[in-house]
């Protein structure tokens, strides 16, 4: 950064979503490592097609970034003329009345989208922005959506809870919501990766529960 380094990097290896590699090789402090540097971009895609378009803004940015991908394989979401500039997002689930919204990247962008089904049976409307942009995050797009959904919140992130998405948030909306962070709170083990999602507090089932506790009075 000091030098003003055009540097592009990747990190493959990340959260608990690994799976069966175990805690040595599970990236959950990297976006810790990036976030604070000045003028490094950190982008966080879900889907190939994003994955490659990150790539491509990434390299049209002048200066360091930093691109965190998924080890699984993952569903497309998008389609390979959808632009991933950085500092933006995508709202990818919006209703009236919708009761909270849900901010994810990566790979808890589809356990956001299970409990935004799971809650539908219910009745209850969830709220799904993929916050690809983690530095600089779309503050504006974020603190709009919360609002509209009364300022109750969920953040859902593979990583530790120091200096990734959840603390991103947090910050942008400054105290004016009811926020819930679902992160990776312990140095964790091996196994598949829907059993740590689960185990580690990250899966669909507790986002629900989480969208749920937001609405008790």
């Amino acid at each position: 950064a000091y030098s003003f380094s055009n540097l592009k990097l990747c990190g493959s290896h990340v959260g608990v979503s690994i799976g069966e590699d175990g805690p040595s090789q599970m990236g959950l402090e990297d976006m810790a490592v990036f976030r604070p540097i000045p003028g490094c971009v950190v982008l966080y895609p879900s889907d190939a097609f994003s994955a490659e378009a990150c790539v491509e803004s990434a390299a049209r940015y002048q200066g360091l970034s930093y691109i965190r991908t998924t080890r699984p394989a993952t569903p497309l979401l998008y389609s390979n003329t959808e632009p991933f500039p950085i500092g933006g997002s995508k709202v990818l689930r919006r209703g009236d009345g919708d009761a909270a919204t849900v901010i994810a990247a990566g790979i808890t962008v589809y356990e956001a989208l299970k409990a935004h089904e799971e809650l539908k049976k219910e009745e209850i409307g969830l709220r799904v922005v993929d916050a690809y942009s983690v530095q600089p995050l779309d503050k504006e797009t974020i603190v709009r959506e919360a609002a509209r959904t009364g300022g109750r919140v969920v953040v859902v992130e593979d990583h530790f809870p120091a200096g990734g998405l959840g603390e991103a948030v947090a910050a942008s909306l400054a105290g004016g919501a009811r926020l819930v962070h679902l992160c990776v709170r312990e140095l964790p083990r091996s196994g598949k990766p829907d059993e740590l999602l689960a185990a580690y507090g990250i899966s669909a089932s507790h986002i629900v529960r989480a969208v749920k506790g937001l609405l008790q009075p």
